[in-house]
């Protein structure tokens, strides 16, 4: 996925969070991440993105042609959507 944004919402004693912080080192792919222990005014956003408050939460966003953003593309875990994840992020 080019031009895109990676939001990553992650609390601290969640394992597969962590899995997927280290998944997003080794491939040195650009993102924000919110640490819901840290920042917790940020799980309203999460919610409001994806109905829900369980982590590890990736939300992909980009641009149009115009500069608006497109509704986000929103996925709840990691191993579970690992696959979906490499396709997006173009990681082997």
């Amino acid at each position: 996925m080019k031009n895109y944004h990676l939001e990553v919402y992650t609390r601290p004693t969640c394992s597969d969070c962590q899995d997927l912080k280290k998944f997003l080192k080794v491939h040195h792919i650009p993102h924000e991440e919110y640490d819901l222990a840290k920042q917790p005014s940020k799980e309203k956003d999460l919610i409001k993105i994806t109905g829900s408050r369980i982590v590890p939460a990736l939300v992909f966003s980009h641009s149009s042609l115009l500069g608006l953003v497109r509704k986000p593309k929103s996925m709840i875990g990691f191993e579970r959507n690992k696959d979906e994840i490499k396709k997006l992020l173009n990681v082997g």
